[in-house]
This record gives structure tokens, sequence and C-alpha cells, in this order.
């Protein structure tokens, strides 16, 4: 059984706490790049490709072509007042002073970067930048002052949000296609990395299809990259040589050196409609926990050496699964006809469908093969 590997991860979000009163983190501005725009319209699927070849001037012409759409993102969260609350809340403290000593608010500040992905001011980034805050604030290239941005749409399972700022005339970078890179391929990332803004590291990409945990966040898909990611560098662009976007950069391995990870930007446009439309993200169930077989389990069972499939541990109650007569101690061998060998690969099956989709599925269940139809319902 090919074991899953985990890796000690660090979101790239860099945080400040302050124990005094409210205060905002420096306001060092993002990498800054020029000159791409795309479509009028909010519709950054529709933006247009700029040329494949990569610009005369190397990294510096395309940084200086694409850097006026990567921003840095300054967010505020409302934390407990920790050790304050022992006095302002305690009955003996307060029959002294009773309310005539106001308590300031407290604040934890963070920072990370975006990048417009439309005209009209529409900002893509990573969730855990603006998750729980209260405050968001947008600092553009070439300006000393942030602006305000609003959530219009997040995805925690895929850490993926999207802001908005005020205005229509906004340097856009357009979306590559990130099925079409190579292991090898020459990347650029732009970013904040520790509030030091216009910062731009080059690489190639290391790797495709990375799986990672991050605490609770279950990346499947990810994009390895040598090119330096650093706190700070969360929610930002890694290029290709024509200046197309073809992963958002999301972690780091802290203990290694040359080991990031990016989101392919192909998983977020399958959501980013969605999100621009501030609609939660529909996503397909089948209602199942699985397990790869191996010898222990084949032996266990009492099944044919040879036996290729993903066991079925437990069936949700009342799931398209359950409905199709699917049953625990089943075991999956086939999905639309295609041979199943891994549970990563049901569950990317299932991914790439759609809700009310019937899936055929092959089963052996007490060595009897079964053919069963599945109707994919929305997770709930």
């Amino acid at each position: 059984m090919k074991k899953k590997q985990y890796v000690v991860i660090a979101l790239v979000l860099l945080f400040g706490f302050v124990l005094g009163g409210a205060v905002v983190a420096k306001n060092t501005g993002v990498g800054v790049l020029s000159g791409i725009t795309g479509s009028k319209t909010s519709n950054p699927l529709q933006t247009p490709a700029i040329a494949a070849s990569a610009p005369t001037g190397g990294v510096a012409d395309l940084v200086e072509k694409t850097g006026p759409a990567v921003v840095n993102i300054e967010t505020r969260v409302k934390v407990s007042n920790g050790l304050n609350d022992l006095y302002f809340n305690d009955p003996f403290f307060r029959q002294f002073f009773g309310n005539r000593i106001q308590q300031a608010p407290q604040y934890e500040t963070g920072i990370g970067t975006g990048f417009i992905i439309s005209q009209d001011g529409y900002i893509l980034t990573n969730q855990h930048v603006i998750d729980g805050a209260d405050q968001i604030a947008v600092k553009l290239s070439g300006s000393s002052k942030g602006v305000s941005a609003r959530l219009v749409g997040q995805d925690y399972e895929l850490d993926l949000a999207v802001l908005k700022i005020d205005g229509n005339s906004y340097s856009t970078l357009p979306l590559g296609d990130s099925d079409k890179m190579r292991v090898g391929d020459f990347v650029v990332a732009i970013g904040e990395p520790y509030g030091l803004d216009n910062t731009v590291t080059t690489g190639v990409v290391s790797a495709k299809g990375r799986p990672v945990t991050i605490q609770d966040r279950n990346y499947k898909n990810l994009i390895q990259t040598d090119a330096a990611i650093n706190p700070g560098n969360s929610g930002g662009p890694l290029l290709n040589l024509s200046g197309q976007v073809i992963g958002i950069n999301t972690a780091v391995n802290e203990s290694a050196q040359g080991i990031g990870f990016a989101i392919p930007i192909n998983t977020a446009k399958g959501v980013l409609q969605d999100l621009m439309n501030g609609q939660k993200v529909v996503r397909p169930y089948m209602g199942i926990s699985m397990s790869d077989l191996n010898d222990s389990i084949i032996q266990q069972l009492g099944l044919a050496a040879n036996t290729k499939g993903v066991l079925i541990l437990q069936i949700a109650s009342g799931s398209p699964a359950a409905n199709a007569g699917l049953k625990s101690m089943d075991i999956i061998t086939q999905i639309d006809g295609k041979s199943i060998t891994l549970s990563s690969e049901v569950q990317t099956l299932v991914e790439k469908s759609k809700v009310g989709q019937k899936l055929a599925v092959n089963v052996l269940r007490q060595g009897k093969a079964l053919n069963l139809n599945v109707t994919l319902q929305a997770k709930p």
C-alpha cells in the first residue's frame, strides 16, 4: 500500500499580536507588477492570454508587466482581551471603578498577498489569509494607503477566497492552464514575505499532484516548487514565463529549503465563478469511507491474492451510496469503466463529477460481482 506522507507545513500567513490597544501591522506593500490588462468583464476565465513566449527582457520584463495586478492584503482580527479580562470583569475590581475604565480593543494583524483577476476589482487569494478577519485592506502597487476590501466568497476546504475593491480600471493577471505545466518548467513567485514588499523569487516546478495535510485542511493536488515561498507570500501568484498564473502560493515546509507549495490555478477555476457570485461551493458526494487494499486486508477477507480495488469501510445513512445499495465491506473495482486501485482515485472521480450525475460502480461483495448506479448528491 502506498503510504501517505505527512509533511510538517506552515501556512504562509504572517501574524502580529499586540496586547495593547488597536494596532495595525506595518503596511509594506506587495510585489509590484505592471501592465497586463484583461477583459472589462468580471469573468477572469475570459481574460485573454498573453503571448506564450518568455519576454525578451527575461524575468525583469515579466515582473514589470505583471506587477500592478499583485496586491498586499492586511487583515485585523479582534481577539479576546486575555489577562485584562481577569481585572475588568472581576466584581471586586468593578466595585471600585465600575464602568468608568474602558478597555481598548485588541487585534491580531496579518498580511498576505493577492492578485487582481478582473478590471472591476475582484481579487483572488487564500482563504487562510482572511479567515475570521473583521477588517480587510488592500494596498495597490504604487499606493501608500490601503483601500477597504470586502469578502465576496470563500471556501475553507480549497483554501480560496475572493475579495472586491471599488473601481473599474485595474490591471489584471491572466489565468493560465496548470494542467499543461511540466515538472522542470521555470516559474516566478511574487509576494510580500515577512512584510518585504515587491519580492520576486524564481525556481522551477519541482513536482505535481502533491497531497499535503495542514492541520485540518487536506490539500490533494498541490504544485511543489523550489521558488522561495515564505510567510506573507500566501495568496500570491505563481507565474509561468508567459506571465500567466498557474498557481496560488499557499504553504511551505518550514523544516526544509526549497520546498514550497501552490494550489493549481485550474482548481480555482472550477469554483471561481461561484465565489465571485458569493455562492457556496457545492461539491458532489457519495457518502463512503474507504481503505486501500493491502496484503493483510486481502488475507483477512479471504480474497484472491491479485484482487484490486478499494474497500468500503462505512456508508453514511441516507447517502447516495446507501440509496444505491452499496454496503460496508464491498470492494469497489470500477467506476464508469475505470479500474480502481486507490481510494484517492475514487475521490478524484467524484470531485470531477457533478451533483445529480449517475456513476456506474462495480463492486465485489463476498466474491460476487455486482453493478450498481450511484446518483451523486450535494455534500452536506
